[in-house]
């Protein structure tokens, strides 16, 4: 029964919050959370873009990385220079397997704190511990110092371009010295040992608070006080990231494709393409020279919308691609999608057509972002 189904459903510590601010439950990754609270989708949308948002992010994986040889043991594991990081800082990156496939996206901070703080996706949360742990295995039977910590947090993303103000009535450190992608630990409104992270994925600035579980709905109740802030649920959060040209993982990337098809290079730290000794680095590095057959791109139409698993043609018609990603932009009041095409058909201004409702319909390959960001770079 849909009952039964939905009670096994895991619930985050704002789950019953969720219900009472009028939050409409779905599941997503095995978790009960709001797809949108009493506004419309619409109006959560344009309300992170000017004012600000709360999303809850608890059910994503958030792990620390103990011991002498994390570094070491981060990066046999991802593509990123973890190692180069400065103190406190992150970077997005992403796990690989041995045949070049992403097997999730995450963020990795070197924090200052002799750990390292990672958080991966929660629909991947089962694979990316059990991976993980193998590693770990491995690394302690060869005689290296490392240790994991699954943590048991809340985690609270404040979105939009009033974050700043709203966020600093309730803390004591500057948070202009908070760059795009920077870590600190902090007391947030009275709530003390939270991590606050200058990341999201919405375009905006904001930032990823991770929060004591017993305390975050005092914590978000404290944010809502303020008239800039209100909830916003996965139906916003999706349109945003789709706008900001940010990758859903399952959707837009997956172990099928490379870090070079998924035109994410840009991840892949400088000095591990040299030593090609992260997984599948083989197959991904030659890549990045000689071009792949296809590459994720963003498209933009007009007219019906354009969903996941919408062909993609080229002008005389024939199948070229398919859609990964697409809505409505609730900004530019077009579709916006993201999907992979034949390299020949991936240059931006390129006229191509989807296939919608069996019909084709005229649309252009257009680079992303496709909202301008405003990531705060100090």
């Amino acid at each position: 029964s849909q009952c039964a189904a939905f009670a096994a459903l895991k619930k985050t510590p704002l789950f019953d919050f969720h219900r009472q601010q009028g939050g409409k439950m779905v599941e997503f990754a095995g978790w009960s959370m709001p797809v949108q609270y009493k506004d419309s989708h619409i109006s959560s949308h344009m309300h992170t873009r000017q004012h600000c948002s709360i999303f809850d992010v608890s059910h994503m994986l958030q792990t620390k990385v103990h011991g002498r040889d994390r570094v070491k043991f981060m990066e046999s594991l991802v593509v990123a220079d973890v190692a180069e990081l400065k103190d406190n800082q992150g970077s997005l990156s992403l796990f690989t397997n041995d045949q070049g496939g992403i097997m999730d996206d995450l963020i990795v901070t070197k924090t200052d704190q002799g750990y390292l703080y990672v958080v991966s996706n929660a629909g991947c949360a089962d694979k990316d511990s059990a991976h993980m742990k193998a590693r770990l295995a491995e690394f302690k039977a060869a005689g290296f110092d490392v240790d994991l910590e699954f943590l048991d947090e809340a985690l609270i993303a404040l979105q939009g371009p009033s974050m700043s103000q709203v966020l600093q009535e309730g803390l004591k450190d500057d948070l202009s010295k908070l760059t795009f992608m920077t870590s600190t630990l902090a007391t947030v409104f009275g709530v003390p040992n939270c991590r606050v992270t200058r990341c999201g994925y919405t375009g905006e600035d904001g930032v990823e608070i991770s929060v004591p579980k017993g305390r975050v709905v005092e914590l978000t109740e404290k944010l809502l006080t303020n008239g800039e802030v209100k909830l916003a649920g996965l139906g916003a959060r999706d349109s945003l990231r789709l706008e900001a040209g940010l990758c859903l993982y399952g959707n837009d990337i997956d172990e099928t494709t490379t870090p070079v098809e998924a035109t994410l290079v840009w991840t892949i730290g400088k000095r591990r393409r040299k030593t090609k000794d992260f997984p599948g680095a083989n197959i991904i590095v030659p890549q990045i020279k000689a071009k792949t057959d296809r590459k994720r791109v963003g498209l933009m139409s007009s007219g019906p919308p354009v969903r996941q698993h919408t062909p993609i043609l080229s002008p005389d018609g024939t199948l070229i691609g398919e859609v990964t990603s697409g809505c409505p932009s609730p900004c530019l009041k077009k579709n916006v999608a993201m999907g992979y095409v034949d390299a020949a058909f991936a240059k931006n201004g390129t006229d191509i057509q989807v296939e919608v409702r069996k019909k084709a319909v005229p649309a252009t390959i257009t680079k992303m972002p496709f909202v301008p960001t405003n990531y705060y770079s100090g």
